[in-house]
């Protein structure tokens, strides 16, 4: 499965694709991370259907992994299930509002992160499979 990774961070980036692995939980697949740093790449990602999960750092400058995330779910057909990175809990409520699947709280847990990204795999992989 193909995970997005969005951040203008080079070191959170780092920090998710190490965080995931090669396969974030024994019962997914085998993950392939594409890195972006700007959303206009996000969104063309996105749009091509190619991407099975996305994790969208909500601190990213300009354009926010929150407002990316709330523009992607509102445009683009088939939107695959985002993970939200935030910088504290209490954002947890622009989150939900920008429609996000998941939301990891920084600084980041590996296993947290992992077991996310892990669940979004399972509900991407169900979700194809009922599509068919």
């Amino acid at each position: 499965m193909r995970v997005l990774v969005y951040s203008d961070d080079a070191g959170t980036r780092e920090q998710v694709r190490q965080a995931i692995g090669r396969r974030p939980a024994a019962d997914v697949p085998l993950v392939e991370i594409v890195e972006c740093a700007t959303q206009p790449k996000v969104l063309q990602l996105l749009d091509s259907g190619t991407v099975d999960v996305a994790v969208l750092d909500g601190e990213t400058q300009p354009a926010g992994g929150m407002g990316v995330s709330k523009q992607a779910k509102d445009e683009v057909y088939d939107c695959p299930p985002i993970l939200l990175l935030v910088a504290r809990r209490d954002d947890r409520w622009l989150a939900n509002w920008s429609r996000a699947d998941a939301v990891v709280s920084q600084p980041l847990e590996p296993i947290a992160l992992a077991d996310a990204v892990a669940g979004l795999m399972r509900q991407r992989a169900a979700t194809r499979l009922n599509a068919k």
